[in-house]
């Protein structure tokens, strides 16, 4: 029989590259923005010829979506920290220490503003976002699960990943009138986020009595 075709991991050498492309472009995009990017001011910011950034991404697009994969790595891992479970008086609680916590990754990263959040028109970057969007999504409905005792949930929309979606929406209207997520629109935002799941989630929620 014929194996089974395997999935090779870049060589520790070109993930070393692949790190260093990533770098340069997040640092362009944080000073300049999506306008001011291409393979040739990454391969000049990274110090490397163009052709080893054609290499790894053939176009700034592919470029941006690898760089779109590394940040949601960010957003990835701020879910996957623990939660203080004896401090969680119901599950408005946990949403507030999520949306904090990624809050905490926008203020800190420019690019992640300029990319997710910022206008620039790039349809292969919103697809890529979107999908991430889901993963995200069910990351933190696990996470809710893992506190509290969730209601049956409907299978046909992604209810944790369209709460962060129209969250985001009112913290790209603030990048776009101030460069950054005002402490005011911040609120707003959170405000959407738990809007939204509240239509799904009763006030209180059964907290389970040690976290799963």
């Amino acid at each position: 029989m014929p194996r089974p075709a395997t999935v090779r991991k870049p060589r520790a050498s070109s993930q070393v590259r692949i790190a260093v492309i990533l770098a340069a472009a997040r640092a362009l995009l944080a000073e300049q923005g999506v306008a001011g990017l291409s393979i040739y001011s990454v391969a000049e910011r990274a110090a490397i010829p163009p052709s080893s950034v054609y290499h790894f991404f053939a176009s700034v697009p592919a470029l941006l979506e690898g760089l779109t994969a590394d940040i949601h790595a960010t957003f990835r891992a701020c879910l996957q920290e623990p939660v203080a479970h004896a401090e969680l008086r119901g599950w408005h609680d946990l949403s507030r220490i999520v949306e904090q916590r990624m809050l905490a990754i926008y203020a800190g990263d420019a690019a992640a503003r300029q990319l997710i959040l910022a206008q620039h028109g790039l349809s292969e970057v919103t697809q890529a976002d979107r999908q991430h969007d889901i993963e995200l999504g069910r990351l933190m409905q696990a996470l809710f699960e893992r506190h509290f005792a969730l209601p049956p949930l409907p299978e046909d929309v992604d209810v944790f990943a369209l709460a962060m979606e129209l969250g985001d929406r009112v913290y790209a209207r603030s990048v776009q009138l101030h460069g950054q997520i005002s402490p005011r629109l911040a609120e707003e935002g959170m405000r959407v986020f738990d809007a939204y799941l509240g239509l799904y989630l009763p006030p209180c929620l059964p907290k389970r009595a040690a976290p799963l």
